[in-house]
């Protein structure tokens, strides 16, 4: 790191809870201070339930969810704040967006917020100017995640979950986003959740790794020290 280089502040996050699915149990317990957290492991492993805890799309059995010391669910003191009142910006693997709107009204339907970025801003950070005035039907899968991720901003989020947000993104657009989420983290200082299979993803965004196997946390603590 170059002497006088800006560094975002880091996030608390809590995860220390117990979900069961089934015959499947999750339960992450982790407490980290970070700018930026990636869930790693194999299909199945817990870790888009995880984002799904955190966004109130999933409610645990048991023990306590906070992000920067909110406390977002805490069964010891009866705590669940209702999925609209999180402040979290979700992107989830399978992108949906309203196909009879066009990008713009597709972006600035989520605002519930003051958004963190203006509309101008957001639009250059994630290279939607051409797009702006488009059916998101003509899209691929590049543009709809940019647009998704636009979404999820414009909402004002305090925190903000990726579900591998670069799986169905060519590679040409891949160092677009990466450096559109790194310049989230550090400009805007929105934390990330970012799930991912690949490692070098995850190097790349986040200062914090968890390492999930069927639901157990089998590795924590800096990627460069835990992914293979």
């Amino acid at each position: 790191m170059e002497t006088g280089e800006h560094v975002a502040e880091a996030t608390q996050f809590e995860l220390r809870f117990s979900l069961t699915q089934g015959t499947f149990t999750i339960a992450p317990d982790v407490v980290a201070a970070a700018r930026a957290v990636a869930l790693f492991g194999p299909s199945g492993s817990g870790k888009t339930s995880i984002l799904e805890a955190i966004a109130g799309l999933r409610t645990p059995q048991r023990g306590r969810i906070a992000v920067h010391r909110r406390v977002l669910f805490d069964t010891g003191t009866r705590t669940s704040v209702p999925v609209r009142d999180r402040h979290v910006g979700y992107v989830p693997q399978d992108v949906l967006l309203f196909p009879h709107l066009n990008v713009r009204k597709n972006i600035t339907y989520a605002q519930r917020r003051r958004p963190h970025v203006d509309l101008p801003d957001l639009d250059r950070l994630l290279g939607l100017n051409s797009l702006m005035d488009r059916r998101v039907a003509g899209l691929s899968g590049g543009e709809r995640q940019r647009v998704a991720l636009a979404r999820a901003l414009y909402s004002g989020p305090d925190v903000l979950l990726l579900d591998e947000p670069l799986a169905a993104v060519d590679l040409a657009r891949r160092r677009l986003i990466l450096d559109a989420l790194i310049a989230i983290r550090d400009g805007l200082h929105i934390p990330l959740v970012y799930v991912t299979h690949s490692p070098d993803e995850a190097r790349a965004i986040a200062d914090y790794a968890i390492v999930l196997d069927e639901g157990r946390v089998v590795a924590a603590g800096r990627p460069a020290d835990v992914l293979p």
